[in-house]
């Protein structure tokens, strides 16, 4: 309970920081996943960085790819493959507020993408996925 109250806690101190932010996509400098390649979630089931070569623009943000046929792939169905609630911390969108994310805390769950802010509250997020996921869909 600690735990949680502690991820809690981070995650407030770092909402009030990003109310500021207001783009859809989570893009640390304009790079949408901090430069993952988010087709590699699926079909290698890792993260993995992308290389600049690889490079596609879409809803503002940079997308980074490991190679052309990941970026093909999400050429034709960004929606497929893009993280769910723009790539914002999957628990913190539960949560009504934005929160950056680490491409090494994710979750593949019925053929969505979730990020979440560090593999603590990604611990924290998958004790109650299914609760957490109805939430931020609501928000």
């Amino acid at each position: 309970m600690k735990k949680l109250a502690g991820s809690i806690i981070v995650l407030l101190v770092l909402s009030i920081q990003l109310q500021a932010q207001k783009s859809e996509i989570f893009a640390k400098d304009s790079v949408a996943v901090r430069g993952y390649d988010v087709v590699a979630y699926f079909t290698q089931s890792a993260p993995v960085k992308g290389n600049s070569e690889f490079v596609y623009g879409w809803k503002g943000a940079k997308w980074y790819f490991a190679n052309r046929e990941n970026q093909e792939a999400f050429k034709a169905s960004p929606e497929k493959y893009a993280p769910q609630y723009g790539g914002y911390c999957a628990y913190g969108t539960a949560g009504g507020y934005k929160a950056p994310t680490d491409p090494d805390a994710w979750t593949v769950s019925d053929g969505k993408l979730y990020l979440n802010y560090n593999k603590k509250v990604m611990d924290n997020w998958r004790k109650d996925q299914a609760n957490f996921i109805d939430k931020a869909n609501k928000n």
